[in-house]
């Protein structure tokens, strides 16, 4: 195995809350897709680390945490357990410990797959906190020049600044990119071959491992490739079985729920939920939740999608330009203690992204790749936040547009913000 500790850390924004975690609970659960980095980052916070799924020796480390799961539970602390579901018992054996010892900052656990729940006798509730990690956001990989606060925003502090020009053609790669830790010092044209090996791996590996169930593979690939087709938006589970109907294939939508379960358990899906905040009003808000990758990268590689793909089809460009947004919203909300959800009503009117605060407050956010698309977007927004207040609801402090091709950030004259995605961190 690769020594992790010759390998030069990019620190994450999930880093203060392991520590803020591990100061709270005697362990901690990184949770999050393969490749995302979770060994990585629960290393700089432990002391002795044991890898379940370590080859060596005809994996004897698996062998020894079936055998003696206390066992492999002794070292210094925090003492970094990978890839634990792989012998499910030990996440009892986890809490049992640190209740035994009453301390905290014992453990971090990471896990890359949610397993089943036999076998499991606590859910370990007040003992072992959950975090989720995900690929990086483009102030993490270096792609951001960090601008802009998405928390100062949300409290309505900022200044205008030159953010530098964007490209295009630079967006797209990009997206094909991904946010995959391994993939920042490999070219373009190689990186999408991450997201393919992935989405591979998922279909010839993964499923089965997860559940020792044989799925039928070319279901899963026509299921994932209509999701790749459908990103960004809140097609249902019975539009998606048409979906793949029109395109030559054929799964019925109780498949289609019984394999979307699949992928939330193997974090490849990071779907959007609906905004459920009390508005105060009568509106009625729709509850479906908007379809994501966990990386806008794995759309773009069951699209076939190349940045010259991609820039020559401005509209598949826009969704997963929104999924590339939405991602790095919730990396940098979550790290304030704010979730990010979408918004829409009976009356029609949407909104991309909100970020709801702890507090109760809510900001609205669009996203659009071309800044002509701005003066629409604001107009948008106004006209939401206006009619929500003549309502008596609740109406979102902050109005926000996300743009792609912008070499500002600035206040307009009706009070929305207008902010590169390129400009934006934590």
């Amino acid at each position: 195995m690769t020594d992790i500790t010759q390998v030069k850390y990019r620190p994450r924004v999930v880093d203060c809350e392991v520590e803020r975690y591990l100061e709270a609970f005697g362990a901690v659960c990184i949770e999050g897709p393969k490749w995302c980095g979770k060994t990585m980052t629960a290393s700089m916070h432990c002391n002795s680390s044991f890898f379940v799924g370590d080859p060596s020796n005809n994996f004897q480390n698996r062998q020894l945490a079936e055998l003696s799961p206390d066992l492999v539970l002794q070292g210094d602390t925090p003492r970094l357990l990978d890839e634990w579901q792989e012998v499910a018992a030990l996440w009892d054996a986890v809490r049992f410990t640190v209740d035994s010892r009453a301390a905290k900052g014992q453990f971090v656990l990471t896990g890359s797959s949610t397993p089943i729940r036999k076998g499991i006798l606590h859910s370990g509730a007040g003992r072992i906190g959950r975090l989720r990690m995900r690929t990086m956001s483009l102030w993490e990989s270096g792609d951001s020049c960090g601008a802009v606060s998405l928390r100062q925003l949300c409290d309505g502090e900022f200044q205008s600044v030159m953010t530098g020009d964007v490209k295009l053609y630079r967006l797209a790669e990009l997206i094909v990119r991904g946010g995959w830790p391994g993939n920042l010092d490999v070219s373009i044209s190689n990186a999408s071959l991450t997201a393919q090996s992935y989405i591979d791996a998922l279909i010839d590996d993964d499923a089965y491992r997860l559940d020792d169930v044989k799925y039928d593979k070319n279901k899963i690939r026509l299921l994932l490739q209509s999701l790749a087709r459908n990103e960004s938006t809140t097609v249902s589970n019975s539009n998606i079985a048409r979906d793949i109907s029109a395109n030559g294939g054929s799964v019925d939508p109780d498949t289609v729920a019984s394999y979307l379960d699949l992928f939330e358990r193997l974090f490849l899906l990071d779907n959007q939920p609906p905004f459920s905040g009390n508005l105060r009003s009568a509106t009625r808000l729709k509850q479906s939740p908007k379809r994501h990758f966990c990386d806008p990268a794995l759309a773009a590689a069951l699209l076939k999608a190349s940045p010259e793909r991609l820039v020559g089809d401005l509209t598949t460009f826009g969704f997963l330009f929104e999924a590339l947004c939405e991602r790095d919203l919730r990396v940098y909300a979550e790290s304030f203690g704010a979730r990010v959800c979408h918004y829409q009503d009976y009356r029609q009117r949407e909104v991309d992204a909100v970020v709801e605060l702890s507090d109760g407050r809510w900001c609205a956010f669009e996203i659009k790749l071309g800044f002509n698309q701005v003066e629409e977007a604001a107009a948008q927004l106004v006209a939401l936040r206006d009619s929500i207040a003549r309502e008596g609801g609740t109406p979102p402090t902050q109005l926000c547009v996300i743009c792609g091709l912008a070499n500002a950030a600035f206040r307009r004259s009706d009070g929305v913000f207008v902010v590169p995605v390129t400009a934006l961190k934590p």
